[in-house]
């Protein structure tokens, strides 16, 4: 069977994953990672690269097709093509929940939502403005301030009796807000759920999250109470990838899938 690969290259984190089948919608993940960018994206391109190849127990000449998306697809140099993020993180959620959704990924430095229809063809998509706030970013931000690992945010947030209102979406002001509540005595368990209500409020300002919800993204794979608290405000259960944090790596490898098919049997349409 076809085996292709994708490679993700985000402002914190790389990602690879390696897919093998004969259609994309059958297609099964036998290879991923997950590491640092760093500063060197072509280094970690490469290395991620091997890790996934690795766990799939794979030599890199038998990849036939890697493709590449995320904020720096264009430093690997050992991928064919490259793909928006939009297109990846949608193709990846269509795969698991082949239906009209609207998939929100919350990611280090920005935020996307992206409306696909019943056959999987993008309708819109947006993106949040040039700031950090509502993003991984704004999270391991406050996580400094509170002196708290970002990797305890979620069991805090779960563990909370009350919850903090933020009053401001930017990152800075939010700093300030954040002292304040702490001279003021405030449990850090309700502050951090009061943290992760501030990111979904930002998300929810973006676009009507309607039709089907799937969250992906490093914040939803780390943060799975976040899943919770967006299911509870948006009235229906909100849905994840079995690995969200690899939706993009996931989808560059099934859109590489596809562009093997022949154009009359692309059954997995681009979005």
């Amino acid at each position: 069977m076809p085996i292709t690969a994708g490679i993700d290259i985000g402002a914190s984190a790389t990602k690879a994953a390696v897919i093998q089948g004969e259609v994309p919608a059958r297609a099964e993940l036998i290879g991923a990672a997950v590491l640092r960018s760093g500063v060197d994206f072509a280094l970690s391109a490469r290395q991620g690269f091997e890790l996934a190849l690795a766990e799939a127990g794979l030599e890199a000449q038998r990849v036939e097709r890697i493709f590449s998306c995320g904020y720096g697809r264009g430093n690997v140099d050992f991928a064919q093509e490259t793909r928006t993020e939009i297109a990846a993180h949608a193709a990846a959620a269509f795969r698991h929940f082949p239906r009209a959704l609207t998939v929100l990924d919350i990611g280090g430095q920005d935020n996307k939502v992206i409306k696909l229809d019943d056959q999987g063809r993008r309708i819109s998509f947006k993106m949040n403005r040039k700031c950090a706030a509502g993003t991984g970013a704004f999270l391991e931000e406050m996580a400094l301030r509170l002196n708290v690992g970002l990797q305890e945010f979620d069991g805090l947030a779960r563990s909370a009796r009350g919850e903090v209102t933020m009053g401001s979406f930017c990152t800075v002001f939010s700093a300030t807000e954040v002292l304040a509540h702490i001279r003021k005595g405030v449990a850090l368990p309700d502050l951090v759920k009061g943290l992760f209500r501030s990111v979904l409020k930002r998300a929810l300002e973006m676009d009507n999250l309607d039709q089907t919800v799937v969250m992906t993204g490093g914040v939803a794979a780390h943060n799975p109470y976040l899943l919770e608290m967006l299911s509870e405000m948006i009235g229906r259960p909100a849905l994840t990838p079995p690995r969200p944090q690899l939706a993009g790596a996931e989808g560059a490898a099934l859109l590489a899938m596809q562009s093997l098919l022949p154009r009359c049997d692309q059954s997995h349409p681009r979005p």
